[in-house]
């Protein structure tokens, strides 16, 4: 199974070409354009490794480090774009693996990754499966290793989107997410089509788990926000 890469950047043309080389190396990846959109993104999908710039808008690359090695043991490679910010990594040694240097080579970049993962060792793909925990909302239990969801004792057939929309809402279940919120945790900072896909994907999933889809009691709409999942009991 190819390693999963996540790449954090506000930097939206430095976000596709990293992304589209590692891709053309053999791995798959995804983008967030902050920390917040990427801790979401790596609570649904564990990867296996992170690309994380510094300066990036809202919470910084510092902090969100700190949160990820709270969440989840996974190697990061922080990317920088000024000598300061990289003297200061080093003087609060934070416990990234790896760092680079703005502007960088594409086949260095790779050429670090490769190493990094290595030490990581052979096993981090299985790892970042293992670490997707069962959830259950209320009746609803989703299976993300096994990308799998029961109702009761009834199997829910989703396609991978519908699954992945699912997902992140399981995983604030009760929470308000806003439209944006969701096109960038499912459909990633790349996404370049229509926030309307939002509410077309919303239909459809209501319809496969919702007893009465035009009277949705699972998955509610906030108007003008977004939309939360709440638990119903058999």
């Amino acid at each position: 199974m190819a390693k999963h890469i996540l790449v954090v950047d506000d930097d939206e043309l430095m976000r596709r070409s990293v992304s589209f080389k590692l891709e053309q190396n053999g791995y798959r990846t995804h983008t967030a354009a902050s920390a917040e959109d990427a801790l979401a993104l790596a609570r649904r999908d564990p990867p296996d490794l992170i690309l994380l710039d510094i300066g990036l808008p809202g919470m910084d690359g510092l902090e969100a480090l700190r949160h990820f090695q709270q969440d989840m043991d996974v190697p990061v490679i922080f990317v920088t774009a000024r000598r300061r910010e990289l003297d200061t990594i080093l003087g609060l040694e934070l416990g990234a693996d790896d760092y680079i240097t703005k502007p960088f080579n594409l086949d260095v970049l790779v050429a670090h990754v490769k190493a990094v993962l290595r030490r990581a060792g052979s096993g981090s793909t299985t790892d970042s499966a293992s670490r997707k925990q069962t959830l259950q909302v209320g009746d609803m239990v989703i299976d993300p290793a096994a990308h799998t969801v029961i109702i009761g004792e009834t199997a829910v057939n989703l396609t991978n989107r519908e699954f992945d929309l699912l997902h992140t809402l399981a995983l604030d279940a009760g929470n308000v997410i806003s439209t944006d919120e969701l096109l960038n945790r499912v459909w990633g900072a790349e996404f370049m089509g229509e926030s309307q896909v939002v509410y077309v994907h919303i239909r459809w999933l209501r319809e496969k788990i919702e007893e009465d889809p035009q009277h949705p009691q699972r998955i509610i709409t906030k108007r003008g926000v977004g939309y939360r999942l709440v638990s119903q009991e058999n």
